[in-house]
């Protein structure tokens, strides 16, 4: 048993409260064997959260730098970390309750389209979404997931090749006009295999330095955190992790802003 599929499981013991994303997701549509750590969408709620906590505490689970796993912090975007020993591994969680460049509608959509799933993971464009971060090797992830896309429109909105591209829009030129706008790129179709690659790699590029930045502005945000985090986590060294979690969100409370 996938230790992270048992942790979904568990997770969603009486309703659907956390959907598998990023490199467990990627496992999960069969592009790789396996991947380090696990990552989860959750639900934005009371419920929700003491539910996930409680399920870790049983694992002996332990915080790593980061935000409580609290809904004043995960409405602002940002993410909480924990880990425990299973197995002779180091098994890492990461929850979030608003991905960075996953609109609410698509949220929304997520969570009708997973409820009653065995194991509810992402849809193959949103994961593509989630795996446009500042890490070179998550967009041949993205390029291979485009090509898994059902409909020669989404594969041309998200394709990392030039000459997937140039096919896709000799087949429907209908849909390249269409879609000219929402990725301009495509309009370098015209000028050659050679343009269009360095159109992808101007895309990638600026995709990468978005990251960054809303990675920068929360690394900001977090200095006093940082700061503090050490003496933190010695003082809930051994505690149980629902008395960790309160004395943490305790400290994080006036330092860590809520949003950013």
């Amino acid at each position: 048993m996938n230790i992270y599929v048992e942790l979904t499981e568990r997770f969603n013991e009486g309703k659907l409260r956390a959907v598998l994303s990023s490199g467990q997701a990627v496992v999960l549509h069969h592009l790789a064997v396996m991947s380090k750590d696990g990552d989860w969408i959750l639900k934005e709620e009371l419920e929700t959260l003491g539910h996930v906590l409680q399920v870790l505490s049983q694992y002996g689970a332990q915080y790593r730098f980061g935000a409580p796993l609290d809904v004043r912090w995960l409405s602002g975007g940002w993410s909480s970390h924990l880990e425990f020993g299973y197995n002779n591994l180091r098994v890492r969680t990461d929850f979030v309750t608003r991905p960075p460049r996953i609109p609410q509608v698509a949220l929304d959509r997520l969570w009708v389209e997973q409820e009653g799933k065995d194991i509810p993971f992402v849809d193959i464009k949103t994961l593509i979404e989630i795996k446009e971060t500042n890490r070179e090797k998550d967009y041949a992830v993205i390029g291979e997931l485009a090509r898994m896309l059902s409909s020669a429109k989404d594969q041309m909105l998200y394709s990392r090749s030039a000459r997937d591209i140039m096919m896709l829009a000799a087949k429907h030129p209908e849909i390249l006009l269409e879609l000219v706008i929402e990725r301009p790129l495509l309009g370098k179709i015209s000028q050659g295999r050679l343009a269009l690659e360095q159109a992808l790699d101007e895309e990638k590029r600026h995709l990468i330095h978005a990251n960054e930045a809303r990675l920068e502005a929360y690394m900001k945000a977090a200095e006093e955190w940082s700061k503090m985090w050490i003496q933190v986590e010695k003082e809930v060294r051994g505690y149980p992790l629902l008395e960790a979690h309160h004395l943490i969100a305790t400290r994080a409370s006036g330092v860590l802003p809520f949003s950013v």
